[in-house]
């Protein structure tokens, strides 16, 4: 259920392409969940967006698989401090109607998802690895396709089939002991879907505590 904002502040970016970048990351979500979520999460001048690709379970989000951009804004233009959540499709819709614009009205209907309460932490990372961008993408269409099969042949019973594919653990770099590192089936696929991976590219591992981050040249995806 969704709830009015006390007021509708405006987030003003500092490179002109970058709001329809937010534009396109939001589309990429709803393409996941047409009921997608987008966190605006202000801190000075940057905005972090963050998605919600797998919700995880329990009081700790095991198997959580979270999106991350992040993008330059003009403080000046902008709330000193924002954090709340509205639809993807309500960015999109205004993105759509102002080509060119450089700034976003913050849509005026707040959505609580229940991964927006867990907030990834900043720092203690560690570097784990790297991994080819080519290896996720596959991993990722193999467990799209099997899930389309499953969906086809159980429709709404295929639930519990898309759960097993994106929680199994890959092996990436698997010819070679030293730089083998495992990540879930659902961390790839957010990679993917969002536009994270560039061909023939590779992407950076790091972990703290419960945490994994895979950074590629488009974004980060954030799993515990």
């Amino acid at each position: 259920m969704s709830t009015p904002t006390p007021s509708t502040p405006s987030i003003t970016f500092t490179d002109p392409g970058a709001l329809n970048d937010l534009g396109r990351y939001a589309s990429r979500a709803r393409a996941l969940d047409e009921d997608a979520a987008v966190r605006l999460q202000i801190s000075g001048p940057v905005l972090a967006a963050y998605v919600g690709v797998l919700p995880g379970s329990g009081l700790l989000g095991e198997g959580l698989v979270l999106g991350l951009r992040t993008f330059r804004i003009d403080s000046a233009g902008s709330p000193g401090e924002l954090d709340l959540s509205v639809p993807a499709a309500a960015i999109t819709d205004r993105v759509n109607r102002t080509p060119g614009a450089t700034t976003l009205p913050v849509p005026p209907a707040q959505v609580h998802p229940t991964w927006s309460s867990i907030t990834p932490p900043r720092s203690g990372w560690e570097y784990a690895g790297v991994a080819e961008a080519d290896d996720l993408a596959a991993v990722a269409r193999d467990g799209l396709d099997q899930v389309s099969a499953a969906v086809k042949e159980r429709g709404a019973a295929a639930g519990f089939t898309k759960q097993q594919v994106w929680a199994q653990e890959v092996t990436f770099n698997s010819d070679d002991p030293d730089a083998a590192i495992g990540l879930g089936a659902g961390v790839a696929l957010a990679a993917y879907a969002l536009g994270f991976l560039t061909p023939g590219g590779q992407v950076q591992v790091f972990r703290t505590n419960r945490w994994t981050r895979v950074s590629g040249p488009g974004g980060h995806v954030l799993a515990r």
